[in-house]
């Protein structure tokens, strides 16, 4: 049975017409010599994420204590998110900053940087874009691009660095108000060389970092960088960064351990360690939820909307206090077959220990749901849009306890049992178990 949808917030609204006066954005060091935005004359962090695309998601963020949010591409300011209207709007009346993404071509997407038609395209797509959102009082900042250079690369081609300066440059001409960032993968020495070479109009640079996250603002000193930096992407350890079975399937975290990642990452790289002073803010990834290897490696709600252990962490850190109701916290996942082989068709169980879960058992039931998923083959990269796998909930006998009883599949190959907590208060938590049957 699929739980209904979580309600939407109700929390205020600033009312009226939207102006049309842009927001003027500085980005400078304040007393302390820490690089801050400054908008409107007002030092502002970067309490930010990406991936806010439904219903829900911003009025969820502003309970949370977020002030930023961050698109890859600029339909995303279309996209309706409360009735008939637009996230840029939605945004503003929530009180929220737009880092406004502007997609730019990948070489891996068949993008030609030799192209001159393509060039000319892309140019005027920028130009077209700016000019109609550059006086939207939420836009903040202009994300120009986001792994254009390709995720493997050292450097990044010559040619990408040199095109984003022409689009920055367009950029510039356009909108005085707005700084330009681009967006990154990782922290290579040779790239940063190459952007400071090749495209010196940037005004900053977004890092993407998952399992080195914290060390960010060190490497960039290290490489020579020296103007500001947000981290635009972080959270869980990817799913190239882990320990995988002995058939390739890598190991997630359990949604608690990644909550400790998003907290520990976002404290070390914004107040802790060297490199702090460069550090605009973070953005943590991904808001919403979305199937990328598998459909909880991401995400920090659910698609019912219940928020997972990620975003309790995330509001310690923008705050500096814990909701008033936290995520259920896993303490154990516990199978014989964790990572393991097993036959066909035969009768495994799974447990899951919750914290406090005999007092919530008197006072506020938790809800189990255990299922066994397909394992994803997706060699996707970069987040490119994967297919999801096919599930089989009919192999579960016992369910909506912590401890599950499951017939394992009848098809020789590689799956996961997956389970989802929810403690009907809006909060949930998420593991799952690889397994291979042959």
């Amino acid at each position: 049975m699929v739980p209904e949808a979580m309600p939407i917030p109700n929390v205020p609204l600033i009312q009226g017409e939207i102006p049309t006066n842009p927001s003027e954005v500085e980005l400078k060091k304040n007393n302390d010599g820490t690089f801050r935005v400054f908008i409107n004359g007002t030092e502002t962090p970067i309490h930010g994420v990406s991936g806010v695309k439904h219903p829900g998601l911003l009025e969820r963020l502003k309970v949370a204590g977020g002030n930023f949010v961050r698109t890859c591409g600029i339909n995303d300011l279309e996209v309706k998110v409360h009735g008939d209207e637009r996230l840029i709007d939605r945004a503003y009346r929530l009180g929220f900053h737009v880092m406004v993404g502007i997609w730019v071509g990948h070489q891996r997407h068949g993008f030609d940087y030799h192209d001159r038609a393509q060039l000319e395209k892309q140019r005027q797509h920028v130009r077209e874009s700016v000019q109609k959102y550059k006086d939207h009082p939420a836009v903040i900042m202009w994300g120009l691009g986001n792994e254009m250079e390709g995720l493997t690369s050292k450097t990044g081609e010559r040619e990408v660095w040199k095109e984003l300066e022409v689009l920055a440059q367009i950029i510039k001409k356009e909108d005085s108000n707005h700084p330009v960032m681009t967006v990154i993968a990782g922290v290579a020495e040779g790239k940063i060389h190459s952007i400071q070479k090749f495209y010196p109009s940037i005004d900053a640079l977004g890092v993407n970092y998952y399992g080195g996250a914290a060390h960010a603002g060190e490497a960039l000193k290290k490489a020579g960088w020296t103007k500001p930096f947000a981290l635009t992407e972080f959270g869980a350890r990817g799913f190239w960064e882990v320990k995988k079975a002995s058939w390739g399937a890598p190991i997630e975290q359990h949604s608690s351990e990644k909550a400790d990642h998003f907290l520990s990452h976002h404290m070390r790289v914004f107040e802790k360690l060297d490199g702090k002073e460069l550090c605009l803010g973070t953005f943590a990834f991904t808001w919403g939820w979305k199937q990328e290897r598998t459909a909880t490696w991401f995400g920090m709600h659910l698609p019912t909307m219940e928020k997972l252990p990620q975003v309790d962490a995330m509001t310690k850190a923008w705050t500096g206090k814990w909701p008033a109701v936290c995520c259920p916290t896993i303490k154990v996942v516990d199978a014989s077959f964790y990572c393991d082989t097993v036959a066909p068709n035969t009768e495994q169980t799974a447990y899951i220990g919750i914290k406090g879960a005999l007092i919530r058992k008197m006072f506020n039931p938790l809800q189990y749901d255990w299922v066994v998923w397909e394992e994803s083959q997706a060699q996707s990269s970069g987040g490119d849009e994967e297919y999801t796998p096919p599930s089989f909930p009919e192999l579960t006998k016992v369910n909506g306890k912590a401890e599950c009883v499951f017939t394992t599949p009848e098809k020789p190959g590689a799956y996961r049992l997956f389970v989802t907590v929810r403690d009907r208060q809006g909060g949930a938590a998420t593991a799952n178990i690889p397994f291979k049957v042959e």
